[in-house]
C-alpha cells in the first residue's frame, strides 16, 4: 500500500511539473532580477568637472539599473532572445527533480496520512496534516535538492552574457558538471533553503487541499467529484504561494550566484532586503501564483484520476 502511493504521488507530480514547466521558468528569471551583477562591466567612469588629469581621480558610477519586468514581458523577451524552446530549458532536470522530490514527499505523506487518519471519522485533524508535510517534504527536499539546483541554473542560464553561460547539455551533464568542477557538495548548495521551502510548500499544499476538500464535502457544498478537486487545488496552490515565496526567492539565487557572491542564506537575505527592499522577497509572486494554481490543479486532478485506475492494484 505504501509503495502504491509513491508511484501514485511520482506520476501526478512529473505530469504537473512538465505541465507548468515554462511558468516555473519564467518565476526563476524574475526572482534574480535586479540581484547584483558580478561583472562590474556596468561601471563607467567620469572626470571631475575641474579636474585636469585622468587617474585617481576619476568617479566611478554605476550604470542605470534596468527596470523590472513584468510576467508577459519577460516571456516574450526570453522567446525573442532565445527562441520557443528556451521556456523549457532545465526540462530534463525537472522531470529528475519531480522524481525525487515530489515522489518521496507525496508517497510518505500518504504513509503519514494513512497511519495518523482516525479510523472511526476516517478524517486526519489539521495539525497532524501540517506535521506530515512538513516531515514529508524537509524529506523530499533533501534527496532531490541536486535537480533542484541543476533546475535553476538551466532555467537561470539564458539571463547571462553568452560567454558567462553553464551551457549544461542536460541534467546528467549539469550534475557531473557541478561534481568535476566544484564537488560534490556543490550539489547540496542551498539544502537548507530548499528543505525550508519544501516544508512550507508540502505542509501549506497537501494540508490545506485536504482540510479544503473534506470541509466543502462534508459541509454538502460540492460532492466529491472534479469540480471540488479543481476548488481545493486552486485554493491549495495560493495558500502554498503566499507562504513559501521569499523562501523560494532566497534559494533561487544562493543555487545560481557564482562563487563568492553569497556566503550563506542568511547574507543573501540581508544583501536582498538591504538592496531591494522587504518586498523583494515576493519577487517572481505572479509566475509563481500561475505556476502553483495550474500545478496544483494538474497535480491534484491527476493524482485522483491515477488512484481510480490503480485501486484495485
Amino acid at each position: 500500500m505504501g509503495v502504491k502511493g509513491f508511484v501514485e504521488g511520482g506520476i501526478a507530480s512529473i505530469v504537473a511539473g512538465c505541465s507548468t514547466h515554462p511558468l516555473d521558468l519564467l518565476k526563476v528569471r524574475m526572482q534574480l532580477q535586479g540581484e547584483s551583477s558580478p561583472a562590474p562591466a556596468a561601471a563607467h567612469s567620469v572626470r571631475p568637472a575641474l579636474a585636469f588629469q585622468s587617474g585617481p581621480h576619476s568617479i566611478h558610477l554605476p550604470g542605470p539599473t534596468p527596470p523590472k519586468a513584468g510576467l508577459v514581458s519577460v516571456g516574450i523577451k526570453i522567446v525573442k532572445q532565445e527562441g520557443v524552446a528556451a521556456l523549457y530549458s532545465g526540462v530534463s532536470a525537472t522531470v529528475l527533480r519531480q522524481t525525487l522530490y515530489s515522489t518521496t514527499r507525496m508517497g510518505l505523506y500518504d504513509i503519514l496520512k494513512q497511519k495518523w487518519t482516525d479510523p472511526t471519522s476516517g478524517n486526519m485533524p489539521l495539525m497532524k496534516k501540517i506535521t506530515a508535510g512538513l516531515i514529508a517534504g524537509g524529506i523530499g527536499a533533501a534527496v532531490g535538492n541536486p535537480a533542484d539546483v541543476a533546475m535553476v541554473r538551466m532555467q537561470a542560464d539564458g539571463r547571462l552574457p553568452a560567454d558567462q553561460r553553464r551551457n549544461y547539455k542536460s541534467v546528467g551533464d549539469a550534475i557531473k558538471t557541478m561534481v568535476r568542477s566544484e564537488g560534490v557538495t556543490s550539489l547540496w548548495r542551498g539544502s537548507s533553503l530548499t528543505v525550508n521551502r519544501a516544508m512550507v510548500v508540502t505542509a501549506s499544499q497537501l494540508a490545506s487541499y485536504d482540510q479544503i476538500k473534506e470541509t466543502v464535502v462534508e459541509k454538502g457544498i460540492m460532492k466529491d467529484g472534479l469540480g471540488t478537486h479543481v476548488t481545493a487545488s486552486f485554493a491549495a496552490g495560493f495558500v502554498a504561494a503566499v507562504a513559501s515565496n521569499p523562501v523560494d526567492v532566497i534559494k533561487t539565487r544562493v543555487m545560481n550566484m557564482k562563487e563568492g557572491a553569497y556566503s550563506g542564506a542568511i547574507d543573501c537575505f540581508l544583501k536582498t532586503v538591504k538592496a531591494e527592499g522587504p518586498m523583494a522577497l515576493y519577487k517572481g509572486f505572479i509566475p509563481t501564483i500561475a505556476r502553483q494554481g495550474p500545478f496544483t490543479v494538474v497535480l491534484f486532478v491527476t493524482l485522483e484520476q491515477v488512484r481510480k485506475l490503480l485501486k484495485d492494484f
